[in-house]
Order: C-alpha cells, then structure tokens, then sequence
C-alpha cells in the first residue's frame, strides 16, 4: 500500500476479500452543498452502497494524509467546515500531503480527479460522483478545461455520474473524451445526460443495460492493457429531474453573474452551482442529491459484478 494512503478498517477488509468497493468523493461535502445537507446526503449515498452490496469508501486528505473510507465523524467534520477546507485536485495532492511532516497538516476535500487518484493507489476500481467536470463554456479563449477529464485519460477508474455538469459546454467536452480514448457508456441510454436533466440532444456511441456487461467491458479494457478510465453516463430520473428551460435559464444568469464578478479557475463551479440553486429556489440541490444516489447505487451494482470477474 502506498505510504502516504490510510484504509479505513471497513474498506481495508472489503479490499483485502476481494469484496465490491465504491469509492467516493469530498469535495460534494465541504463545497457542493450547504450543512447539514452535505453530510445527510453523504451518509445517504453511504447507506444506498451498501443496500447494492457495496463497501463505500469516501475519500478525503486529513491532517495531510490521503484517506479511503471516512467514518461519521471525519465525513461531519469536512462538512461543518465548509469551503475552509481546500477543495484538492491533482496538483494540490503534493502540498497537502508534504504538509503532514510540517507544524500546520492540511484537510482537503477530493474532487474528482483527486478523488480518481486516491481509490487507484487503494485498488478501488469503481468511483460513484454526481458530474464530471469538463471543458468550460468559452475555454476556446479561457482554456478552462477541468482537470477531471485529464484523469480520465491517464487513471483506471470508472466513473459513475449523470454526465457532465451542465454548466459546461458538453458538445466540447464530449469531443475531449474522445480524443484521449476515454469510453463513455450511456446507462440504458444513448444520450448524453445533462446532469439536471436526462437530455442533452448528444447522442453516444456506446450502451448498456446490463451491470455485468459494464464489468466485462471495464476488465477487458484493463486487460488489455490500455489505461484510463471509464464514464457510466447514468441520467437523472424523470422524476427528479428538473425542466430544461428552467435549468437553462437558470444557468445562463449564473454564468453572467460569475463573468462580471470575475469567477475563475476552481471557484467557478461551486459559484455556479451555488447560484443556480438560489435561482431555483433549491429544486437543482434536491435534483443533485437524487442522481448522486442513484449513481451511488448503480456503481455499487456493477462494483458486485466487477469483484465476480477473475
């Protein structure tokens, strides 16, 4: 195991079995939604795991030191802090992790590449989120590209998500996907979800209806040799999903607010997120607790399938 990684005991076991394990990320804790209901929905997204036969393991840096498998306590803890903990991509790991020999241990909360980077060196192959990050709108002159993508390309984990966010520009960000060979599977779909709503209109090129069909692809990919991840495009219930000229809506006056108060970099999206919410009057949060949850229980359902493959 690698040095700088702690297992929780839960997870140590389930791995050391062989049995199926969920990784999943912090940042949707201390920066994608308010307390308490960050730390309800986490502990939410736990139990829906396990109720699928799944070990969730919630991944995190704590005093410096990478973690997979939170308990209650440590998952209540990123959550009352907030967005005072250090929202930790790729290149935060290394000052995080120097900063456990130091008079001053930094927290940070994983998003999804981090989060990506974390399960791979505990040997968790299966990673529930609720979007991906993506190519930002106007990254034609931004260069805004989130870093997700890259670590899709590069680290073998699956990612199980309602798409991209649709605050990004999904045609571009479906395009990077493909030229780095990453496999986007629609879930009993051949539409690109949109995060809040189940259509975007982009259709793909692979589906699947079958968890174990998932897991077969998932091994031969490995197998063969070629890295990289993998995204289960899973889309938003109908039932919870909201209606798309409302979410448009709601996201183009969030992206005209975040240009003229000058939003960059890795503060742009929990800005936007955030004000999307507040222009819906909450009904995007309940929507984004929804398809986390059920993206939780459908990586737990193809996690089972992987374990049984040899």
């Amino acid at each position: 195991m690698n040095k700088y990684l702690d297992l929780g005991g839960e997870v140590a076991e389930a791995l050391a079995k062989g049995l199926p394990v969920v990784a999943l990320e912090s940042t949707i804790i201390s920066h994608g939604m308010p307390y308490p209901q960050n730390v309800e929905t986490a502990l939410m997204v736990e139990a829906a795991v396990r109720e699928a036969g799944a070990v969730p393991a919630t991944i995190a840096i704590l005093g410096g030191r990478l973690k997979a498998g939170l308990d209650r306590s440590q998952i209540t803890a990123l959550g009352l802090r907030g967005r005072e903990v250090v929202k930790a991509s790729r290149r935060d790991l290394p000052r995080l992790v120097a900063s456990a020999g130091g008079p001053a241990p930094m927290d940070g909360a994983t998003t999804v590449a981090a989060t990506m980077i974390v399960a791979a060196l505990a040997g968790i192959r299966i990673f529930a989120t609720g979007g991906i990050g993506g190519v930002h709108r106007g990254a034609e002159s931004s260069f805004d590209i989130s870093a997700d993508l890259e670590e899709l390309a590069i680290t073998e984990v699956a990612v199980i998500c309602a798409g991209a966010k649709s605050i990004l520009d999904l045609p571009k960000t479906l395009e990077y996907l493909e030229t780095k060979g990453v496999p986007v599977i629609g879930w009993r779909t051949d539409e690109f979800p949109a995060f809040y709503t189940p259509h975007s209109g982009l259709r793909l090129e692979e589906h699947a209806d079958d968890a174990a069909d998932i897991a077969r692809r998932l091994k031969a990919k490995w197998g063969l040799g070629l890295g990289g991840g993998a995204v289960i495009a899973n889309p938003i219930a109908e039932a919870d999903a909201m209606d798309k000229l409302v979410i448009d809506a709601a996201i183009e006056d969030a992206l005209k607010d975040a240009a003229s108060k000058g939003v960059k970099g890795k503060d742009v999206t929990p800005f936007l997120l955030a004000k999307v919410k507040e222009l819906t009057g909450g009904e995007s949060l309940e929507s984004n607790i929804a398809l986390v949850l059920g993206n939780a229980r459908l990586a737990a359902a193809i996690a089972v399938e992987y374990a049984k493959l040899k």
